[in-house]
């Protein structure tokens, strides 16, 4: 996997919280380091913006040490980017455009599988309703009459 470093200011973020005991376990692992080396996360373009898909907590530890760039690679594996786009709106519709800007975001646990897990659950079931109803659709009216023409 090849890595670069990127702007920590440059990465949308795509999560609108940080649960606190995730990012406290991380601080301390990258405490205990000798190097103090993040591992890499995973990035995208998506909508002319360069994505985290995965790492928002090891991304914000960094920020918390005042780090300027992250090590990241680009994502090769086919995730669900309509899911992906959701998210990202509504990061930019809370003011979210870097990932210093989860500071005021950090929660609990149970706040996050509140105000976070649970959120994407529901529009992950919205979005595969909408995904069902346009597999479903009866062909256009035109479609029909070319078939029974033919």
């Amino acid at each position: 996997m090849k890595t670069l470093d990127a702007s920590l200011s440059d990465l949308q973020p795509t999560q609108m919280y940080i649960c606190s005991e995730k990012l406290a376990a991380v601080e301390r692992a990258l405490n205990k380091s000798a190097t103090s080396e993040i591992d890499p996360v995973p990035v995208k373009r998506l909508g002319g913006k360069v994505v985290l898909t995965d790492g928002h907590t090891r991304a914000f530890a960094a920020f918390r040490q005042d780090r300027r760039s992250l090590p990241v690679y680009w994502e090769t594996d086919e995730l669900d980017w309509d899911a992906y786009q959701v998210c990202v709106d509504w990061c930019l519709r809370e003011g979210i455009r870097t990932i210093g800007h989860l500071q005021s975001r950090i929660v609990s646990t149970d706040q996050y599988e509140t105000l976070w897990l649970q959120r994407c659950r529901r529009m992950h079931e919205q979005l595969a309703l909408k995904r069902k109803a346009q597999t479903a659709q009866p062909a256009p009216a035109r479609y029909r009459r070319w078939r029974a023409e033919t």
